[in-house]
């Protein structure tokens, strides 16, 4: 992503995150990560209660509206990646 793009995609995490906090009940967490040395990359983890939930939101008319601003800026490939998770501190 271009520098110029960050102020856009920035507002775009912050409403999609607020969305998905207040309309998904099955999305357990939602972290967007900003990398200190290069600001235009980010880490988004998301932890979903099942299959059903993870799906839901795939789906969801908010993740299309997310996409379509957040795309179009990334240099290269958006990489999703799936984790299962050992440990942690938040409750699941």
């Amino acid at each position: 992503m271009k520098g110029e793009a960050l102020p856009k995609v920035l507002q775009a995490v912050t409403e999609f995150v607020a969305y998905v906090r207040e309309n998904e009940a099955g999305t357990l967490a939602y972290s967007a990560w900003q990398d200190a040395a290069d600001p235009v990359r980010f880490v988004h983890h998301i932890v979903f209660a099942d299959a059903g939930a993870h799906q839901a939101h795939r789906s969801s008319r908010a993740v299309q509206r997310f996409t379509a601003v957040l795309y179009p800026e990334v240099q290269g490939q958006v990489e999703f990646r799936e984790y299962t998770q050992v440990a942690s501190t938040e409750p699941r």
